[in-house]
């Protein structure tokens, strides 16, 4: 075996505190990323096995956890945080296995968590209500209270931290959650599960994994009324119109085909070296926040497109538990294909292939799913490469000289997610925030911090997370008009 043990072998679905086979006896294999080695093997579940696991969170709602006192459920997760924050490097190592992806993020990730579940443990004493009087005698006061069993359908790039995370505003509500983990990367899930034995009440957290039929049952199941998804356009689409047959409340965090836009006054290095980073290398550019399309002014073409090209090659490309590399594998042969299918779309298409665009020469990752960070240049927006979300380490470059024509290019897609902005000229940077179509914008800067709004606009989603908001949206609102 190449690379670390990771020493784990699942247990089964967790449902209601309790491992449970998936009634059909199907499973799905995970496999190394790195190496084409089998990792194990985890249960699909079936429209059963979800139906037992929506019912345990149920009873676990109505028992106990959605009518517990506000601070006592913080304290939960309060040491859940503690728990997983105990686990980190464990934890850390797995998804780096599983996915892929580079250690330190992985490690970050767990970090994220930590952070976020105390973020909502510390807000639950502002889940308030309003009130008003109408005249004498009277009151009007509403009450925000939780929906019950939420839902939450996860991806394979942030596998820990989408399960954990993702679960920690619905928790501090007030509900019970149903769990699905990804299935290319399914292992850290059922260890969340685990961990989540030790502290929580059983039912509060149901984790099970499978495939796109699994998801289904929980959008579709009658006792579902709250649905958080994080994936791809096209399956956020399926997962809207099942739950609105159920007029059922959704949160949608989806693709992105991003714009980074570099204007005159910009230094050529600093701009290529924003491009890379906000292209989450280490995912392999596999994240939907990426910046995979580049603008830059003509200006700075030259200049610009030298120094994203230098910066893309030096990234350490290699197995991603080695803490000296940037860049792994992406997640799955499929993942490989459909990426190396836009790298040929591209070429064929007229557009320049910089750097990258194949496998490294290193001959002991010949096994695994690796594609060297790719810059194309000379892109047409009506290329696909240019059109469509690739999902992987591809980055397109555009010149641009006429302001309004680059704008209209990057607000032309239907996607929404995020933006940034490389400038020092402040009116330039205030006037483009507001113009540009995204939910998230940067200026000068990259990162994400706790607290602050994130979320699409036009097809990239549906809600915000990561904020004051996100915790509201999981409850209802409820008017109570009293007369005495």
């Amino acid at each position: 075996m190449i690379g670390p043990d990771l020493n784990f072998t699942p247990k089964g679905l967790f449902i209601g505190g309790e491992w449970q086979e998936a009634v059909g006896g199907g499973r799905l294999e995970s496999i190394n990323p790195s190496t084409g080695e089998h990792l194990g093997s985890v249960p699909v579940a079936t429209e059963e096995d979800v139906d037992r696991a929506v019912r345990a969170g149920r009873r676990a709602f109505e028992s106990d956890w959605g009518r517990m006192p506000l601070r006592e459920r913080a304290g939960y997760l309060e040491r859940l945080a503690d728990h997983l924050h105990a686990h980190r490097d464990e934890l850390g190592l797995m998804d780096c296995v599983d996915s892929g992806n580079a250690l330190a993020g992985m490690t970050g990730d767990v970090d994220w968590t930590v952070d976020t579940l105390r973020f909502f443990a510390g807000l639950v004493t502002e889940i308030k209500g309003e009130t008003s009087s109408h005249g004498p005698r009277h009151m009007n006061f509403t009450r925000r209270q939780p929906y019950g069993v939420v839902a939450k359908i996860n991806p394979f790039n942030h596998p820990f931290r989408f399960c954990a995370e993702k679960a920690a505003a619905a928790l501090a509500a007030g509900n019970t959650v149903v769990v699905k983990g990804p299935e290319q990367a399914p292992l850290s899930s059922l260890r969340f599960a685990e961990l989540c034995e030790d502290i929580l009440p059983p039912g509060v957290v149901n984790v099970v994994t499978g495939d796109g039929a699994t998801g289904s049952a929980m959008v579709r199941h009658p006792l579902i009324e709250r649905i958080g998804f994080v994936g791809s356009v096209e399956t956020g689409r399926v997962i809207a119109r099942e739950a609105d047959e159920g007029l059922k409340e959704v949160t949608l965090e989806l693709g992105g085909k991003n714009p980074i836009i570099v204007f005159p006054d910009a230094d050529p290095v600093k701009a290529a070296k924003a491009a890379v980073k906000g292209m989450n290398m280490n995912r392999q550019g596999q994240s939907c926040s990426s910046t995979s399309r580049v603008f830059v002014h003509e200006s700075l073409h030259a200049a610009v497109l030298d120094a994203l090209v230098a910066e893309s090659e030096a990234l350490p490309v290699g197995f991603p538990w080695q803490t000296s590399n940037e860049v792994g594998p992406l997640v799955s042969a499929p993942q490989f294909e459909r990426v190396m299918a836009y790298i040929d779309s591209g070429k064929e298409q007229g557009a320049r292939l910089m750097t990258g665009g194949k496998r490294p020469d290193d001959a002991s990752l010949a096994n695994g799913f690796f594609v060297l960070p790719t810059v194309f240049d000379g892109v047409d927006a009506a290329m696909r490469i240019a059109r469509e979300e690739i999902f992987g380490p591809v980055m397109s470059v555009f010149k641009w000289s006429q302001y309004e024509d680059m704008l209209s290019k990057a607000n032309g897609l239907v996607y929404g997610l995020t933006a940034s902005i490389v400038t020092n000229n402040l009116d330039q940077a205030m006037e483009t925030a507001e113009r540009i179509e995204a939910g998230y914008v940067w200026v000068n800067s990259s990162g994400r911090y706790i607290g602050a709004p994130y979320g699409g606009w036009k097809h990239s989603g549906i809600g915000r997370e990561e904020c004051f908001e996100e915790l509201l949206s999981y409850t209802r609102i409820k008017n109570v008009n009293m007369r005495w």
